[in-house]
């Protein structure tokens, strides 16, 4: 029988007793973070399944172009320079929420596109653990 590789939403437990998630492809790479906290585990579940809903958008929002960008209707990914003049993208959902960002800029506009393309590959049938449970 072969191995599927399958994503992980890997959930945790703040200290100040919220939660968040991360997303991590097959390789235990984080490829995507939640923007904030949640307040119960439900909640911050809920956010796992909404990025799991609205992740394959094909719609991506370069606000890194100097001027006139086209403004997309939600669901949509943006991309942005980060104050270290890195490449970063967030996933918006159909309300315009912040749904996870990139936890890392990337070096070229290319490869954060990439990391895009890797949330929507993972992030559909990724499994859903708990921090203490994924190994």
């Amino acid at each position: 029988m072969a191995y599927e590789l399958k994503g992980t939403f890997v959930y945790s437990k703040t200290a100040k007793g919220n939660f968040n998630f991360r997303l991590k492809a097959p390789n235990k790479e984080t490829i995507a973070v939640c923007e904030g906290v949640y307040t119960d585990l439900k909640s911050c579940k809920a956010g796992i399944d909404s990025v799991r809903k609205f992740c394959t958008v094909d719609k991506i929002e370069d606000q890194t172009l100097a001027r006139g960008y086209e403004t997309l209707t939600n669901p949509k990914y943006e991309i942005y320079l980060d104050k270290q003049g890195k490449f970063r993208y967030r996933l918006k959902a159909n309300n315009g929420n912040l749904l996870c960002i990139s936890e890392e800029g990337y070096a070229s506009k290319a490869s954060c596109k990439a990391g895009i393309a890797s949330v929507a590959k993972w992030a559909p049938g990724a499994d859903m653990v708990s921090e203490e449970d994924y190994k």
